[in-house]
C-alpha cells in the first residue's frame, strides 16, 4: 500500500490555501518560500492532481483544493488538539472536556466561561466534536449525545430535553404567514444529518403528514441548521437545549407551543485517567448548571 506524504507537505499545502499565497505560508511554518513550493507540488504528484493554479503573483484553489481542504483540516484540528490535550493532561490544574461542537458553542461555553470566573486557577481545554472521535483517551470529561436505545454504559444523563420548532420572526407576519400546522408543510424544512427523525416526531405531535412536505434543506451541523433558520430559509425540528439561545436571542421563535419529549439526550462521564479533585470541581459544576437547562 502507498504510504501516506509527510504531515509537512499537508500542513505547507493548508497553510498556502489559507493565504493563498507560498510566501506567507513559509512566513509563517518558518520554511523558505521555495521549500513550501516544492512540499505542495510534491504532495500534487502524491495525489496526481493539481491543487493550485498558479499566477505570477497569486494563487487559487483549484476545485479538488477545494474540496480536499474541510477533510484535512479537520485531521489537522484532530491532530494538534490531540497534542495540546497530552501536554496539559500532565498539568494537575488542567481539565480537557471533550463535547459536540452544537452544545459546546450553545450552552457549555457560557458554562464553563462562569466556572473559570469562580476558579482562574483551573485551566480548561474544550473540545469541540462534530461526530464522536477517540477524545476518549485523552479527555477528563466527556459528553456525548445519544439515542435512549443507544445510552453510553457510563455516564449521566444531563437533563431531559424536548424537541421544538422553530422559524425566524418573519415567517410568523405577512400574507404567507405560518398560522397553523398545515402552513408548515408549505415551508422548506431543515433537516441535520442523523437526526431526521426529528421532523417525523414533531410531525406525529403537530398532526401532520410528514411526507407530505418535499421542500428540505439538509446539513451535517446543527448550528448551520440554526443559523439558515434564523436567515428565514425555514423551520427547524431541534433539541430545546440548542434551542434557548437562539429564541432568548429573539432570532427564532415557537409558531406553536408544541413540545414532544426527545428520543436524545446529552451524558456527562470522566474520562479513563482521573485528575481527582480538579475534574470532579469542574463536572460537580457542570452538572449544577446543567439543572438550569430546561425549564
Amino acid at each position: 500500500m502507498k504510504p501516506p506524504p509527510p504531515l509537512n507537505y499537508i500542513r505547507s499545502f493548508e497553510c498556502s490555501a489559507r493565504h493563498l499565497s507560498f510566501t506567507e505560508a513559509a512566513s509563517e511554518l518558518g520554511y523558505t518560500q521555495a521549500a513550501i513550493s516544492n512540499h505542495v507540488r510534491a504532495l500534487e504528484q502524491y495525489l496526481g492532481r493539481q491543487l493550485f493554479i498558479r499566477y505570477p503573483r497569486s494563487l487559487k484553489l483549484t476545485e479538488m483544493g477545494e474540496a480536499f481542504l474541510p477533510t484535512l483540516r479537520q485531521a489537522l484540528n484532530q491532530i494538534d488538539f490531540a497534542t495540546e490535550a497530552v501536554l496539559a493532561s500532565a498539568r494537575n490544574k488542567t481539565v480537557v472536556i471533550s463535547c459536540p461542537t452544537s452544545l459546546a458553542e450553545n450552552w457549555l461555553a457560557r458554562c464553563v466561561a462562569g466556572f473559570s470566573r469562580k476558579h482562574p486557577d483551573v485551566e480548561i481545554l474544550l473540545h469541540g466534536t462534530i461526530w464522536e472521535d477517540s477524545t476518549e483517551q485523552i479527555a477528563d470529561i466527556l459528553i456525548s449525545i445519544r439515542r435512549f436505545d443507544n445510552m453510553p454504559a457510563s455516564g449521566m444523563q444531563l437533563w431531559n430535553d424536548r424537541l421544538v420548532l422553530l422559524c425566524a420572526p418573519q415567517l410568523v407576519h405577512g400574507q404567507n404567514a405560518i398560522r397553523t400546522p398545515a402552513d408548515v408543510l408549505k415551508s422548506n424544512w431543515i433537516a441535520v444529518h442523523g437526526r431526521q427523525e426529528f421532523w417525523q416526531e414533531m410531525a406525529d405531535a403537530l398532526g401532520i403528514d410528514a411526507s407530505a412536505n418535499d421542500k428540505r434543506l439538509s446539513t451535517n451541523s446543527t448550528n448551520i441548521a440554526l443559523e439558515m433558520a434564523a436567515s428565514g430559509a425555514g423551520c427547524i425540528v431541534t433539541t430545546q437545549s440548542l434551542a434557548r439561545t437562539y429564541v432568548d436571542r429573539g432570532l427564532l421563535v415557537e409558531p406553536f407551543q408544541i413540545r414532544t419529549r426527545s428520543a436524545w439526550n446529552y451524558y456527562l462521564a470522566e474520562g479513563q485517567a482521573s485528575k481527582g479533585t480538579t475534574v470532579s470541581k469542574v463536572r460537580d459544576w457542570i452538572i449544577a448548571e446543567a439543572q438550569k437547562v430546561i425549564g
